[in-house]
């Protein structure tokens, strides 16, 4: 598979009217200051921030055209993520929210560094400064308060990408401080195109459609599940899944060896966590399907549908993962959701 980063932006595959859009911006100058980008994990957002740098701040390339060279000095930076006049936020991973020092410096000298201060420093290598701030589901209140005033005035030429998975997740200050470009899921066939052309995997459709459906449209995901054995890990967790009680132990033992297997680093542990329980999610959606088909109670599977959905927002909270498993394998064993109040 390639993890060789877009550049052009006709390889962004099925969002041709967001291209069209910022186009139309840039060619009549008219490129608003703060946006807000919002969809499912792994339908495009990151791809089309790091194509919106390359494209403003490409020195072979003017942006009008919408064609960075990405060879050039300054997107080689944006590539690499070390571009001076590109400022890159993201939660840690061992933090729940984005922490006010992230965004307005140390307690002791606020204002002093962090996003809001950063944006409004000069350019160094020309005349736009490009803010990107990932996961703005995780701003809590006082943080998203320090943002709105960036957000409303944004120093001249710059250009502040918020990045999160649904409007409803982000405060109503926020969203009317930014022109939010919604970014969907990809029809099937276009994720297909994206699977084969961009990650450059070579499987049959069935099978590429089977991951695109698994992952929930989550490309990213899709193409994990389509690497190396995934097929058997898909065959080994939902023969687990098919027990009118499934059994804890199997399910728990097989789900901390996928972990332990994924490395030490908390991103693939949680990647490889997640895909544990999208596997889950489209066991119990198809079993849904075949017993309304057959007109036989549902309230068990439906509840160990929801179970699923609930531990992978629950991985996105960073749950103990060794807890999480159990919990799950213990309440898919009693078909209960493991409602144990709000996730977030």
């Amino acid at each position: 598979m390639s993890d060789s980063p877009a550049v052009k932006w006709s390889s962004l595959i099925g969002h041709e009217a967001i291209c069209d859009g910022f186009a139309a911006a840039i060619q009549q100058d008219r490129l608003g200051g703060s946006f807000l980008l919002v969809g499912p994990d792994g339908t495009g957002k990151h791809t089309i921030a790091r194509l919106l740098a390359l494209t403003l701040l490409c020195h072979e390339s003017a942006p009008d055209r919408m064609n960075p060279c990405g060879v050039c000095a300054s997107c080689q930076q944006v590539l690499a993520g070390s571009h001076p006049d590109v400022i890159n936020v993201q939660k840690p991973h061992d933090k729940t929210v984005i922490p006010l020092e992230l965004l307005i410096g140390e307690r002791d000298v606020r204002m002093q560094s962090g996003f809001c201060h950063d944006i409004r420093i000069k350019p160094l290598a020309g005349n736009r400064k490009i803010a990107i701030l990932d996961d703005a589901d995780y701003l809590n209140e006082e943080g998203a308060n320090c943002l709105l005033k960036t957000l409303e005035e944004p120093p001249p030429g710059a250009v502040i990408m918020l990045i999160g998975s649904s409007e409803q997740r982000q405060l109503p200050t926020i969203r009317s401080r930014c022109q939010t470009i919604r970014v969907g899921p990809l029809p099937m066939r276009a994720a297909v195109r994206v699977l084969r052309e961009v990650h450059a995997i070579d499987a049959e459709d069935t099978e590429l459609r089977q991951a695109v459906e698994i992952s929930g449209g989550d490309l990213h995901a899709a193409a994990r599940l389509l690497q190396g054995d995934s097929k058997m890990l898909r065959e080994s967790m939902t023969s687990r899944l098919r027990s009118t009680d499934p059994d804890p132990v199997p399910i728990v033992n097989l789900m901390n060896e996928v972990v332990a297997e994924a490395g030490k680093e908390a991103p693939q542990r949680r990647a490889a966590l997640r895909d544990l329980f999208l596997i889950a999610v489209q066991h119990y959606r198809h079993q849904l399907r075949e017993e309304a088909l057959q007109n036989r109670p549902q309230s068990d599977t439906l509840a160990r549908l929801d179970r699923s959905l609930r531990a992978l927002r629950e991985v996105d909270r960073n749950a103990n993962q060794s807890t999480l498993i159990e919990c799950f394998a213990s309440d898919l064993f009693y078909a209960t959701t493991g409602d144990r109040g709000e996730i977030g």
